[in-house]
Parts: structure tokens; C-alpha cells; sequence
């Protein structure tokens, strides 16, 4: 069986494909036959693709921006043409996963793309306005590229989160607010759900009986509580713009600072929409980047933003992980993923650092090691601790694997 999985974004669109038994799935994600990544902000109006293969085949192109569905379905076009080929022709591919950030509270696993499932994708557009409109294209793209028969499964970032309690998930305004489908929705579910998974096969224990706090922290940041295999409190919410600091993305702050900020400064929706989403965050604390490589470097240097950028990052950090363990009541394992969590091992020894009252210590050494998918607490730790690589392309290749096969 040959899965090719799109992960739109707004900013880019990562792409691969698998094979696999059409009966069963390796236990260790295997190496896509073909992976490519288009970067849609790229300088002089080009949209940059890069293609490479598992024979090492490696293909770079920059073209006009057009309309991405079109840009897609160049890309695409590698999988059968020239030096990237991989397979003999379009018919081969079986099925086609997606990355749909907004499910809503209809979606809470993955599914086959009908009409009815676009119109709800659309619908949802307005609370992920960056995402599920870019998610759609790339249904659309695949039509046009591979036509209407090919299978196409929707995996949500929300569906993780969707078995939340109605006191995680319900914010304690005016009660119509529930009516109007205002509630904690939770992202990032794929990668939650994926670590998850992983550390309970590296334990070798039954997921259901580990109590866990995954915290993915890339340019997007958020905690998930796991309790019973499912996220019981998570820290993103209505959008993905509640909780952690973020790259560019303020995370939580005072509503009554944006109403402040509209009497007083004459704000604007667009405007605080802009503010909160694209220049806060450790770009607006820094001025320096959404990059925590690039603060960190500008700490070295002795600039005095970024190194609050850097406090504030870690103060909510601790913040959130000790509202996760409270709605735990307990850890068995502390998770660390995406590219700030697998790659920073400052951020993973300071996040850590206060809850040695409880027994929790790092083990240094491994700790600096570049860890993957490996254990870097010590031996005597009350509870361990996971850097996980998150492979969301691989956790939706599992579930269009799951679908078809319980289809026929």
C-alpha cells in the first residue's frame, strides 16, 4: 500500500510517501520512499521546493508563486517524472492523508473526505483562518492531480483533544458562549497523540496506564495532560493562540489588556489579530526572532531582550507543566518534542529544574547527548523523562492505513 500524506501549513507544505504491507504496519516508522517540502515564503516572490528521495536522489527547484494548488501539483508531478521518480504513474498512490488543523466538535478521529467533510473544513476556516483554508487546497489539489476516486483522509489536530471534560474545556463566560461553540478545541493533537504512543512502546507499558505530560514546543507551543490514553487538559484552546509564549504568538494574556488596547490606542480587530499571532512572542519580546537559536545567540552577545524573551518562555513553560501535573495528580513520564523540545537542551534542563521537590532530576550527561526518542532522567527520577522525535506524517499514514483496511 503506497500513502502519500500532505502536511499544509501556512507558511509551507511538507509532503511524503510511504509503502507498507497492505495487512500490517511496521512497529518503527519506516523511511518514506519520497519526501518533499515547498517553502511558500521564500525571498523575490518564488515559491521553493525541495524534493528528495530514499535512494538519495535530491531535487531543488524555485518557481513563481501561483495559485498553490498548482504549485502542488508540481511537486506532486516528481513522484513519476524525471530524476525523483518513484513510482510509474499517479494510479499507484492508494490513498491520501491530510493534516486538518479545525475539526470542530463532529471530528474527533479521522476520517474519508466527502463533500460534507470540506464544508465543514471550510466552515471551520474562521477559527483557524491560517491553516484550514490551506489544509482544503491541498484536498483540492490532490483531486486535480490524482482525480476524484483516489481515497483522501482528513486527520484533525483537534481530535486528540476532543474527549477533554466539559470543566477543561468550557471557559467560564456568559453560558450561550458553550450555544455559539466557544470552548477549548486543543491543537497539535497529532504530535500529542504520536509521543504518546511512542513513550508507552519505549516503557513497554499499556498507554492507558501512564499518566503523561507531552510538551511540543516548536514555533507553535502546547501541553497536553494524558490520562487514560486521551488528553484530559490541554493548554491551546478556542485557537491555537492560547497558552505557552510562542514563537511569534503571544499566547495568554489579560483580555482586559486588548480591551485597553482598543479604547485607549484605537486598536483594531486586524490589528490586535496581527499583534498577538505575528509580532509577539520571542520576536516581540526579543526583536530579535521567532527563533530560539537566534535569541539564544543574542543572549551570548549580552542583549538584554532576548534574554527576558528567554525568561518569559520558561516561566510559562513551568507555569503550564505544573497545571498539567495538577490535573494529572501525578507523572509517569514528562515528554519533550518538535524543534525547540528535541533540539534545546537548555530549555528541557531549566523547564525541569523546579520540580526536583518531587524527584524528578535529569540526567545531565544524556540530557546534552542530542537525544532521540531516548530516556534522559536519572536512574532514581520519580518520574522519566522522553525527548520523542514527532512524526505527524507517519501517525496519519497509521490512520488511512486503519480506514481502508476496516473499509475492505
Amino acid at each position: 500500500m503506497k500513502i502519500l500524506i500532505l502536511n499544509a501549513g501556512s507558511s509551507s507544505q511538507k509532503s511524503c510517501l510511504y509503502e507498507v504491507d497492505d495487512e500490517t504496519l511496521p512497529e518503527q516508522p519506516p523511511e518514506p520512499l519520497w519526501d518533499a517540502v515547498v517553502d511558500w515564503t521564500h525571498h523575490q516572490g518564488l515559491a521553493a521546493i525541495k524534493v528528495k528521495t530514499a535512494a538519495g536522489e535530491v531535487l531543488e527547484e524555485e518557481l513563481p508563486i501561483q495559485k498553490r494548488p498548482e504549485v502542488i501539483a508540481h511537486m506532486l508531478e516528481t513522484l513519476w517524472t524525471g530524476k525523483t521518480k518513484v513510482i510509474e504513474q499517479p494510479s499507484a498512490i492508494d490513498v491520501v492523508g491530510h493534516r486538518v488543523v479545525h475539526g470542530g466538535q463532529d471530528y474527533r478521529e479521522s476520517v474519508r473526505v466527502t463533500p460534507a467533510v470540506k464544508a465543514a473544513i471550510t466552515q471551520l476556516a474562521v477559527l483557524a483562518p491560517a491553516h484550514n483554508p490551506a489544509n482544503l487546497e491541498g484536498i483540492e489539489a490532490i483531486e486535480l492531480a490524482l482525480g476524484k476516486d483516489v481515497p483522501q483522509i482528513a486527520a484533525f489536530d483537534t481530535a486528540f483533544h476532543s474527549h477533554l471534560p466539559d470543566a477543561a474545556a468550557i471557559y467560564p463566560g456568559p453560558y450561550k458562549w458553550v450555544e455559539l461553540g466557544i470552548r477549548r478545541y486543543g491543537f497539535h493533537g497529532i504530535s500529542h497523540q504520536y509521543c504518546a504512543h511512542r513513550v508507552a512502546q519505549l516503557l513497554q507499558r499499556d498507554l492507558k496506564e501512564l499518566r503523561l505530560i507531552v510538551c511540543h514546543l516548536g514555533n507553535g507551543c502546547s501541553l497536553s495532560a494524558i490520562q487514560h490514553g486521551h488528553s484530559i487538559d490541554t493548554t491551546m484552546g478556542f485557537t491555537p493562540l492560547e497558552g505557552l509564549m510562542m514563537g511569534t504568538r503571544s499566547g495568554s494574556v489579560d483580555p482586559g489588556i486588548l480591551l485597553h488596547l482598543m479604547r485607549q490606542e484605537g486598536y483594531t480587530a486586524d490589528q490586535l489579530d496581527q499583534e498577538l499571532n505575528k509580532a509577539s512572542g520571542l520576536m516581540g519580546i526579543s526583536g530579535v526572532s521567532a527563533d530560539l537559536r537566534q535569541v539564544m545567540k543574542a543572549i551570548d552577545i549580552g542583549n538584554p531582550h532576548a534574554q527576558l524573551a528567554l525568561d518569559i518562555y520558561i516561566h510559562r513553560l513551568r507555569s503550564c507543566i505544573g497545571a498539567m501535573l495538577a490535573s494529572l495528580g501525578g507523572l509517569d513520564a514528562l515528554v519533550f518534542t518538535a524543534g525547540v523540545g528535541e533540539n534545546a537542551a537548555l530549555v528541557r534542563s531549566l523547564a525541569c529544574e523546579p520540580f526536583a521537590f518531587m524527584g524528578l532530576k535529569l540526567d545531565a550527561e544524556e540530557n546534552q547527548n542530542h537525544p532521540v526518542d531516548q530516556e534522559i532522567a536519572t536512574a532514581d527520577s520519580t518520574a522519566r523523562v522522553f525527548v520523542i522525535h514527532t512524526q505527524e506524517d507517519w501517525a496519519i499514514a497509521q490512520d488511512c492505513h486503519q480506514i481502508l483496511r476496516r473499509e475492505g
